[in-house]
């Protein structure tokens, strides 16, 4: 017997005799069966391996502008600067690149430059919110306490100057700018314009009613006119010097309402709107989707069978297909129903999509178009997934069944055969033998089990599956896989793995924000890996791009993050 962990003990028993590992998750004993021809030499006492090789982060998708206001900017060396969990973003439109800091524990919340263009200030939940103050000596910091206490530092010398508590009344000022002469200019949450003079706290000018309720973004151009965006109309309007209307548009709809307006190059203008996306154009020419992202926590990230593409699908309805070279969506849809899985055909023309709501639909991966919806129970389908030959398509299910049809024309031809009961508690994960003849389940009680799809029976005796060579490794409790588990976790903290098509590498994906990378098969306790963060809260699925390329992570909570990492 070895044993590993503190606190939470975790007892791994290895039986020679049987040719097992059991290990143990919040008491429920999990025995996982070991292969014949590493069963004679195996011992928990050999020391793992770590992968030869490391991922790097290259490309960041989404923006966080939901909740957040003033995010975005256009710095001098021709990038637009922005954050998502939490990741400040610097992407070169033109050169298609992106540099990211990552110096961040947790979500930021809010962003400043330093009028010398190049110091910028980011500030992350459960700390402070900065604003650089014009002179650029001064930072202003809003906490999250009871009374919101508004300080200003001098932040060269790291010593706080004074400060103050929050109003009871608060005033709604959305946003401000300051123009080239020196007066301010606010909007306030009922659409209105007011200009403030030079050097004082009187109001000079009031535009009334310049938007149809709040006013988000403001931005003065540097030909002296100015830009408002406003919420519930959706209108960006460009105001001239004297503040007469010059010129008006309204945004897209799906886009949603601007939450903040940058300048750029020539009348280039960069637009963050609420629904997490960056817009680029100009109101005389109009705009364009520079940033794609999703507005609600993401599920589903199955990566194409044969090409540089993957699909997203989450809490907010939308399902997209990416080109991972382009970081732009080849087609997005919304569905009826937040999803909460996905999964591709072998030849990548069908999608799957689980919904919540027991309901599942086949999409066309070229048209986007419906082939066919259907409804397996009343709770999640939390995986989907076709076999390797394409002969059978099983979805899991939170009612704790798994159930399976049979699959003609390509995926296009669905039909019911049967369903697989045995499970105790809810399904949560699958992976395919490479021959299709079996496949095996994780549920939500640490079980696992192995099943005939042919015959929707469970196989019950381990010298069938023993040797069974797997397409996947997405089941987060194996032999294969049983070292992820760390000390201190407790069975629910790790979402997702996925191994390399190459065999060699496998990824993780835990309720703590991190990646890991281990060797595979990951079979030793404690198993050592490369750990790397960047998601400040759980990390929700995790897929290697068809020629492991690339490894693709998601995350959950309020601002979803797609991030792509390069392996070298």
């Amino acid at each position: 017997m070895s044993s590993f962990g503190a606190g939470k003990t975790k007892e791994v028993i290895f039986s020679m005799e049987d040719g097992s590992v059991k290990m143990f998750l919040r008491g429920h004993p999990v025995p996982m069966l070991i292969p014949d021809e590493l069963a004679p030499t195996y011992s928990l006492d050999t020391c793992s391996e770590l992968p030869s090789c490391q991922l790097k982060l290259d490309w960041v998708y989404g923006y966080r502008s939901r909740d957040c206001r003033a995010n975005l900017y256009f710095l001098p060396t021709g990038e637009i600067v922005y954050f998502v969990a939490s990741v400040a973003v610097l992407y070169s439109v033109e050169e298609q690149r992106q540099r990211h800091y990552l110096g961040h524990s947790d979500d930021i919340k809010c962003l400043a430059i330093h009028p010398d263009m190049v110091t910028i200030a980011t500030g992350q939940v459960a700390g402070t919110t900065k604003e650089g103050k014009n002179g650029g000596n001064l930072l202003c910091a809003v906490d999250k306490s009871k009374d919101h206490m508004l300080s200003v530092w001098d932040w060269a010398k790291e010593t706080k100057v004074v400060d103050v508590k929050k109003h009871e009344k608060p005033k709604y000022v959305l946003c401000v700018t300051f123009l080239e002469g020196g007066d301010v200019v606010t909007g306030d949450s009922g659409g209105n314009l007011y200009v403030w003079g030079k050097g004082g706290n009187h109001i000079t000018q009031v535009v009334l009613g310049a938007h149809d309720g709040s006013l988000f973004g403001l931005c003065a151009l540097r030909d002296g006119t100015l830009v408002s965006g406003g919420g519930r109309d959706q209108r960006v309007v460009l105001w001239g010097s004297d503040y007469s209307k010059l010129q008006e548009m309204e945004v897209c709809e799906d886009f949603g309402p601007v939450r903040t307006v940058a300048e750029g190059h020539g009348d280039t203008l960069y637009m963050g709107t609420t629904r997490n996306s960056i817009l680029q154009g100009s109101i005389h020419t109009g705009f364009s989707l520079l940033v794609q992202g999703h507005v609600e926590e993401l599920w589903g990230l199955p990566a194409h069978p044969s090409r540089a593409q993957f699909v997203t699908c989450g809490q907010d309805k939308l399902v997209h297909l990416w080109s991972s070279e382009t970081h732009h969506p080849l087609w997005s849809r919304i569905i009826e129903d937040p999803a909460r899985s996905a999964g591709f055909h072998p030849s990548g023309s069908v999608l799957d999509v689980g919904t919540v709501t027991g309901r599942w639909l086949l999409l066309d991966t070229e048209t986007h178009d419906l082939v066919a919806i259907h409804t397996d129970g009343n709770e999640q389908i939390s995986v989907v997934s076709f076999s390797p030959d394409g002969a059978y398509l099983v979805v899991g299910s939170h009612d704790n069944l798994v159930y399976v049809y049979t699959v003609e024309q390509g995926g296009r031809k669905i039909s019911h055969l049967g369903k697989c009961s045995g499970h105790s508690s809810f399904i949560t994960h699958l992976d395919w033998a490479q021959d299709s003849s079996c496949f095996v389940t994780n549920s939500g009680d640490y079980e696992i089990l192995y099943w005939d799809p042919a015959t929707c029976k469970q196989i019950t005796s381990a010298d069938a599956v023993r040797n069974v060579e797997w397409v996947t490794a997405t089941c987060v409790l194996g032999f294969g896989v049983f070292g992820i588990w760390c000390e201190g976790v407790d069975g629910t903290d790790i979402n997702a793995v996925a191994h390399s098509h190459d065999g060699k590498l496998l990824a993780s994906a835990d309720d703590f924000g991190k990646v890991h990378l281990f060797s595979y098969p990951c079979c030793q306790p404690r198993a050592l890996s490369h750990k790397y963060g960047g998601n400040s809260s759980h990390v929700t699925d995790v897929a290697f791009l068809w020629d492991d390329s690339m490894a693709l992570t998601t995350r959950g909570k309020d601002t979803s993050v797609l991030q792509s990492w390069r392996l070298q």
